[in-house]
């Protein structure tokens, strides 16, 4: 056998940079590091840095305050960096430097008003992050075909590639381009390290009868290496190690090429050549370490293939297995591309070995079945809190789905009230116990309402231990009488009276709050001995009365409205919910017998403010005050005054 090595097979520049970041990372002790999404796409180095405590996770809203997130080698979006810096979250970015390259170019072509169009995979992580430095408004082409049916024409295109796509191809996308936009700017942003590699894989390939392409399933550089190869020597074999290689290869004297991904180690390579070079007693190891299956077995394998109607499953047998669709998850919506990924580690049960066609039959959800059962029992079993959806509401109760079984929640368990509407339950999901398995015939009973006691016990022990006169508790209205309000503070409810809902008279409490209101009050009064609270809703600040000092002045007039004629006079409101009395001497500035002759009630009149009692919360008011006083006519003197006065005048002519 004849074995040659590429020479550029294995770790790019950026790929032995973040490497060697992170492994330093490792040995820091002190704090918690994750990495977001796999640091490179080798499951192997992966899972090395897991065991060493940098595990990746997928989600940045699990992260806290503090914490340390390693940005991968594929670069993420702006978006990422903007959260990270709100949570506090410090950055040890790795991101390649030929990709950080392709995001300046594209923020800056961004702003500056041109159309971004991203040669590459759309579902590669390295391509989503280029996408978001320009607001995930790029186009992508993974294919001339692709390109060709958008039919593209733009006046302003900014064009970058994957740095791990094929050149070829990338041309070709170019040219149409070219053709179809107007003022374009184009950037070659392929790394040479891939140019290297694809070129070196194809001239290796031209001379060699078999080809081995070593790296993760999930990388990209990995699979277009696997595909150029492919293309020129039909033997070829993509695998993460050479314990992967089929059983059965015969390479005799062959001329046999290795190369390998940008993200492979060198162990690996080694790890390659050395069995390579003693593929004889390797071959024999191999056929030793195949498993023998039988029906009922539950083994474990990795996804090979995902299909719409199956999933192929390497279970280190002779044959793989295969899972049906059906088989997948208990869930009727469920597909095999939502629940399985090439890559994946998969328990299965083995439903039928060696059938007509020589393969093996698995089940997931068979297998999934039984686990579920066994969860369920153990969960009664340490009173564990589950979760499920509501499905349909039955006879007597309502029917909860968890993981394909059908627990059964009595309507006196499904809620804090026997006489809830259990349809408004319906496609929530809700907390439950398992008070109740007939094992034989694999039947559930739950209840809803011992989870909602339990936390109402808590929220009342809590409320005990700090209630105190005059604290204030925003509440949740849970129901409404004729005299008054029930507010729930807290897993406690309290009644707001009638008389505290409102500084006017008001005839009904659903003149002020309705059910649901979430309202604030304070504690007025708790008897201890029956563990009935009062509760206050009024503001002082809001007492009319108080409100009515800074609105009057005695002796200064006031605009009112007339509100209520009585015999003795008229009640004129001030402000909502103070009026004054116009008694019917000061209506007008004449003797009248009947207010409602001189006065309407909706009337608005301006009167004098003549009296306050602040104490006995009385005001006087006149109307008269304010008018002119009457006209008196000059009298003509009585015929004796005039005699008694012409008199002397008579004595005094005769004199």
């Amino acid at each position: 056998m004849d074995i040659t090595v590429a020479k550029t097979a294995g770790f790019c520049f950026g790929v032995a940079r973040a490497v060697e970041m992170v492994e330093k990372c490792c040995k820091d002790t002190q704090n918690k590091y994750y990495t977001l999404g796999p640091i490179i796409h080798n499951k192997h180095v992966v899972e090395g840095f897991a065991r060493k405590g940098i595990a990746p996770i997928e989600n940045i809203d699990r992260l806290k305050e503090g914490e340390k997130l390693i940005i991968r080698t594929h670069g993420v979006g702006r978006e990422i960096y903007d959260k990270l810096k709100e949570k506090n979250v410090e950055i040890i970015d790795v991101t390649c430097p030929f990709v950080k390259k392709i995001h300046n170019i594209v923020e800056r072509h961004h702003k500056e008003g041109y159309k971004i169009v991203i040669i590459g995979d759309k579902n590669h992580p390295e391509v989503q992050g280029i996408n978001g430095w320009c607001s995930d408004a790029a186009e992508i082409f993974a294919t001339p075909e692709e390109a060709e049916n958008a039919n593209p024409h733009y006046n302003k295109v900014c064009v970058v590639a994957q740095t791990t796509f094929v050149q070829e191809v990338f041309k070709k996308i170019v040219t149409f381009l070219k053709k179809t936009c107007q003022d374009i700017v184009i950037f070659d942003t392929i790394c040479n390290a891939t140019e290297e590699r694809q070129s070196e894989a194809y001239e290796l390939s031209s001379v060699s009868d078999v080809m081995i392409v070593l790296g993760g399933v999930n990388s990209s550089n990995t699979q277009k290496l696997y595909s150029i190869c492919k293309s020129v020597c039909p033997t070829a074999y993509c695998l993460e190690r050479i314990d992967d290689l089929p059983q059965g290869c015969d390479f005799g004297s062959k001329r046999v090429g290795i190369t390998a991904g940008a993200s492979t180690p060198a162990v690996i390579i080694k790890e390659a050549i050395g069995k390579m070079e003693n593929f004889e007693s390797f071959e024999a190891l191999m056929e030793e370490s195949l498993k023998t299956l039988n029906t009922g077995d539950i083994v474990k394998g990795t996804v090979i293939e995902v299909r719409p109607n199956e999933v192929i499953v390497d279970l280190g047998a002779k044959q793989d297995g295969f899972i049906p669709a059906g088989e997948i998850s208990d869930d009727p919506n469920a597909t095999t591309d939502s629940i399985c990924k090439v890559g994946d580690e998969i328990e299965v049960f083995v439903v039928r070995v060696n059938d007509a066609d020589g393969n093996i039959m698995l089940s997931k959800r068979k297998l999934d079945t039984v686990k579920t059962w066994e969860n369920v029992k153990k969960a009664q079993e340490e009173g564990e809190v589950l979760e499920g959806k509501v499905t349909e509401v039955v006879n007597k109760g309502m029917i909860v789905n968890y993981k394909g079984y059908k627990v059964f929640v009595p309507a006196s368990q499904a809620a804090e009230k026997r006489d809830a509407d259990l349809s408004e339950f319906v496609g929530k999901v809700v907390a439950f116990k398992i008070i109740d398995i007939n094992d034989r015939r694999k039947r559930l009973v739950g209840s809803v309402r011992v989870i909602l006691d339990a936390q109402k016990k808590e929220l009342q022990e809590k409320f005990w231990a700090d209630a105190a006169v005059g604290k204030v508790y925003t509440g949740v209205v849970k129901s409404i009488t004729n005299f008054g309000a029930f507010v729930d503070i807290g897993g406690v409810d309290g009644l707001v009276h009638i008389s505290e809902l409102s500084w006017k008279h008001i005839k009904h409490p659903s003149e002020v709050v309705s059910v649901g209101d979430s309202i604030e009050v304070y504690i007025k009064d708790i008897k201890e001995d029956t563990k009935k609270i009062s509760l206050g809703f009024k503001k002082a600040e809001d007492n009319p009365w108080e409100v009515v000092k800074t609105k009057i002045t005695l002796g200064e007039p006031a605009q009112v409205k007339i509100v209520r004629i009585m015999p003795y006079g008229a009640f004129a409101e001030i402000i909502p919910g103070v009026d004054g009395l116009i008694h019917i001497s000061q209506i007008a500035n004449r003797r009248i017998d009947n207010p409602a002759a001189e006065l309407k009630i909706g009337e608005t009149v301006e009167a004098k403010v003549t009296e306050i009692d602040w104490e006995n919360k009385k005001i006087a008011l006149s109307i008269r005050a304010l008018l002119p006083a009457p006209e008196v006519a000059e009298e003509a003197p009585a015929a004796e005054e005039v005699a008694e006065v012409e008199a002397p005048a008579e004595e005094a002519t005769e004199e």
